[in-house]
């Protein structure tokens, strides 16, 4: 469907995995922008990754379908093109010459459309508007480039209203430089910062085209609102925010308090004094369900021992020294030892199919390496971890975790595990009892490797010595099967010989 003759409406793609939604993150593109083919218009936060959404038409931006933190369902609109011809640029006055990029690179993603989603928007704090002007904005970040404006907004007077395309959703023309949001009074441009209030007793909201500008301006705790920016028409330039953060801090001006707010964080839901509000959305509440569900289904035992991981080091050293060129990590060290453990113990390589009442053993090792990121705990898959060498183990889990942190890993490569390696052992710990990553049977966790006095040959030394866990569902096999499992992996930690005989 199209908006008007000669434009093409672009629907949010299929994004794979079943997912029907994904939420607004950034727009990389205003209204007025010219495209090319397959360049990068926003930034969208599906449950299983942050990716960027390439646009497959060429032309001008007439409309953007949403706003930052907004939800949009697979196969409505997205952003509206006109044809270079039938769309003048009203917007090229206000461009701005930096664009924010994530490198979150969108692969494979289908061209299927599903059904319609539920769309909810994230609650925010709000200026205090003029008595009948509806105006909403972020009290830090400003307004979202090309957000729309509530239907039946004005302008105030003597506000600039150029003529140009009308953003979906409102009655003022896209033109403007922030749609449904007044420009800043005045015609002198200075890169002072000030708290003091419009001459009107209104504080209007701030001129921001760029993303980079309002990211930073929230890194640095900057109140856009307190700039006066020195671009065409009073836009907010990131030379404006680098002179901002570069001179003393007023006290007003580090994230004003909004008037009759409470004091919760900017840009999160209010609630009462002091308290912070995080929204549960995107991979946070995939994270919250699928643990809740592991937690409800799984009958889930944890069992542990010490072991004396010197020699593992040690023949870790030796590998390394012979090829330093293509080096292995304790990490794939303990990869390979679970994978001959599972090869002896294949009932810990299954999941139970709750409908069908049976135990499904896989016949392949999809091995899982529980990763921390920036935007929580993504569990990224090694499909088919027992055809690989050591070597290659090595790189996979190099490779896979550096993009599992950057965001760059598409939704196929978070799913379909059945077996996951917990290192928690890098945030200090000796021991942990973890949830199951449903539907998988079992978790192997590893704590940290530290120096503790140790029985060798009857003789008390200094040894490397570490705790290793297993926890399994209870439903695929009994203690027997489970204390053998970890009695192999505890024996391979400390013998790492034995793996001679399994590879």
């Amino acid at each position: 469907m199209s908006t008007a003759v000669g434009t093409r409406d672009f629907l949010l793609p299929d994004l794979g995995e079943g997912l029907s939604e994904a939420e607004i993150v950034e727009w990389r593109v205003a209204v007025g922008d010219v495209v090319t083919v397959d360049q990068t218009v926003v930034e969208v936060e599906t449950a299983k990754a942050v990716v960027d959404v390439p646009c497959p038409y060429a032309g001008r931006v007439v409309a953007l379908h949403g706003a930052a933190g907004e939800v949009r369902p697979v196969g409505q609109p997205l952003i509206t093109i006109a044809p270079l011809d039938d769309a003048p640029d009203p917007h090229a006055t206000y461009r701005e010459e930096e664009r924010a990029g994530s490198g979150n690179v969108l692969i494979g993603y289908g061209t299927g459309h599903g059904g319609t989603g539920r769309r909810r928007r994230r609650p925010r704090l709000a200026l205090a508007p003029e008595p009948g002007t509806p105006v909403t904005a972020d009290p830090v970040a400003g307004p979202a480039a090309g957000s729309p404006a509530p239907a039946g907004s004005q302008a105030p007077a003597g506000s600039p209203v150029p003529a140009g395309p009308v953003l979906a959703g409102s009655s003022r023309p896209a033109g403007s430089v922030s749609a449904g949001l007044s420009a800043p009074n005045g015609t002198a441009a200075s890169a002072d910062r000030t708290a003091a209030p419009e001459p009107t007793g209104v504080q209007s909201a701030p001129l921001v085209i760029s993303p980079i500008v309002r990211r930073l301006a929230k890194e640095h705790g900057i109140d856009l609102a307190s700039l006066r920016g020195t671009g065409p028409g009073g836009v907010i330039r990131r030379a404006d925010l680098d002179a901002a953060v570069a001179a003393p801090a007023a006290p007003a001006a580090r994230l004003a308090a909004v008037p009759d707010a409470p004091a919760a964080h900017v840009g999160l839901a209010p609630a009462g004094d002091g308290d912070t509000v995080i929204p549960l959305t995107g991979i946070r509440k995939v994270i919250a369900d699928k643990l809740s569900r592991s937690r409800r289904e799984i009958p889930e035992v944890t069992i542990w021992v010490d072991v004396d991981a010197t020699g593992l080091l040690e023949t870790r050293a030796a590998i390394n020294a012979a090829t330093p060129d293509t080096p292995v990590s304790i990490l794939a060290l303990l990869a390979r030892i679970c994978l001959s453990g599972l090869r002896k113990y294949p009932q810990l390589n299954a999941h139970v199919d709750t409908e069908g009442q049976r135990i499904v053993q896989s016949a392949g090792v999809h091995l899982g390496i529980a990763a921390q990121t920036d935007r929580g705990l993504v569990v990224p898959v090694l499909r088919d971890a027992q055809r690989l060498t050591t070597r290659e183990l090595a790189a996979a889990l190099a490779e896979t975790t550096a993009a599992a942190r950057a965001g760059t890993l598409p939704p196929a490569r978070l799913t379909g595990g059945t077996f996951t390696l917990n290192n928690y052992g890098v945030f200090g710990v000796d021991g942990s009892t973890p949830i199951i990553n449903h539907p998988e049977a079992a978790l192997l966790g590893v704590g940290r490797i530290v120096d503790k006095p140790w029985v060798v040959d009857g003789q008390l030394a200094v040894r490397k010595v570490t705790q290793i866990s297993l926890t399994f569902d209870h439903r695929v096999c009994d203690g027997g099967v489970a204390g053998g499992f970890l009695r192999h992996v505890a024996d391979c930690v400390e013998q790492p010989a034995l793996l001679v005989a399994n590879v």
